[in-house]
């Protein structure tokens, strides 16, 4: 049913409008006849007027759908009897409001011809044939401006709507698009913090499945730890799937807490406890006022290249180097060991240095990795602003 109802109310628009000008351009025609013979005897001229004046008013609704060939008509018919006049000039207006400007001109050219006509055969009351014509030109000038001007604030209308709806439209895409790149940037965030947990659990129950000899209490220990962090990632990727799934975060759910500089210790030690011999170098000045960008790029940048060094390079140190400060920038070497034989498999590929590079890109670094001198380097540069 709600398909019909813009046809349903365009039709009776439509049959509104054409009661309404059929109604005046009737009452119009009636008052024309009554002053033009309510002093005179009716004769030849009377029927004509009356003739002419009922087909003005079954013609006049043919403005509406062909205002050209229905004022044209009308305007001849005005040229025999005065009784058309209101219909034409009506019909003139019409045209001057649907048509472009020169066609309108036309018309209403045509208009002051056919009254001049008109004039010419038949008495105006007592004013001059010149004066006469003269205000039947002006009047026809006005109907052309009137219909101009109606038709300039109807095509402005329009095209305020229209940008409104491309308006609408477009922010309407932005929001979607700005959806889409944040939940892009959570899947990084997620994949980055996933990746470090899981090589951790990963480093801990290799160690429980190779050394069965270890003491029960640091085969206890090692359980514990993959337990908790088992139980950290499920909280994690519990996290990241509410965020996926919901366009805004459920009421009362903090947002996690952004890495920042001070956490690359904590970092460090979290590998350390995994086994991995890290050696760490921070030489950051003023690490606290980082920006909050530059801080969490930086951060993932030592966070991929500890997981890739357990990854790949089990049992071999890793070396990591932080430097900078505001208005130097902010550099990240880690680098370590390649083993003498690659790694066995077991580890999933992944696009984790693909989508840091995007990230560096982003905040305005650089990041590259290379084999060099039998160790494998990461290598990022950030600027810091002042």
């Amino acid at each position: 049913m709600n398909a019909f109802e813009p046809s349903e109310r365009g039709r009776h628009e439509v049959v509104g409008a054409v009661a309404v000008v059929t109604a005046v351009s009737g009452a119009l025609i009636a008052v024309t006849l009554v002053s033009w013979w309510s002093d005179r005897p009716t004769g030849s001229l009377f029927v004509l007027d009356l003739v002419i004046g009922v087909l003005s008013w079954a013609l006049t609704p043919l403005i509406l759908w062909r205002p050209v060939l229905g004022t044209v008509v009308l305007t001849v018919l005005a040229a025999l009897s005065p009784v058309a006049t209101a219909p034409a000039t009506m019909g003139a207006l019409q045209v001057a409001r649907r048509r472009r400007f020169p066609v309108a001109i036309a018309v209403a050219a045509g208009g002051v011809v056919a009254h001049a006509v008109q004039g010419v055969w038949r008495a105006n009351g007592g004013m001059s044939y010149g004066w006469w014509l003269a205000l039947i030109t002006i009047g026809y000038g006005a109907l052309l401006g009137w219909g101009a001007w109606a038709q300039a604030r109807e095509a402005l209308i329009r095209s305020l709507h229209e940008r409104a709806r491309r308006a609408e439209a477009e922010q309407g895409r932005r929001v979607a698009e700005a959806r889409m790149l944040e939940r892009r940037k959570i899947a990084h965030e997620m994949h980055d913090v996933l990746a470090h947990r899981l090589s951790l659990l990963a480093t801990f129950a290799g160690a429980m499945e190779y050394r069965p000899d270890s003491s029960p209490e640091r085969l206890s220990q090692a359980a514990g730890v993959v337990r908790a962090g088992v139980h950290q990632a499920l909280e994690e990727l519990r996290e990241v799937i509410s965020l996926l799934r919901d366009d805004e975060p459920p009421a009362g759910e903090g947002t996690r807490p952004q890495p920042v500089l001070a956490d690359v210790p904590r970092l460090v030690d979290e590998s350390r406890d995994a086994g991995t011999e890290v050696l760490l170098r921070d030489a950051v000045d003023e690490p606290a006022e980082a920006p909050p960008a530059v801080a969490r790029t930086a951060y993932r940048v030592i966070q991929e290249g500890l997981t890739n060094a357990r990854k790949h390079a089990t049992g071999q140190p890793v070396e990591v180097e932080l430097r900078g400060g505001p208005g130097a920038g902010l550099l990240i070497d880690v680098r370590n060991k390649l083993p003498p034989r690659p790694a066995p498999p077991g580890w999933p590929g992944g696009a984790g240095l693909v989508g840091l590079t995007e990230r560096v890109s982003l905040a305005g670094g650089t990041l590259d990795h290379q084999e060099i001198g039998g160790e494998f380097r990461l290598h990022a540069s950030i600027p810091w602003p002042v």
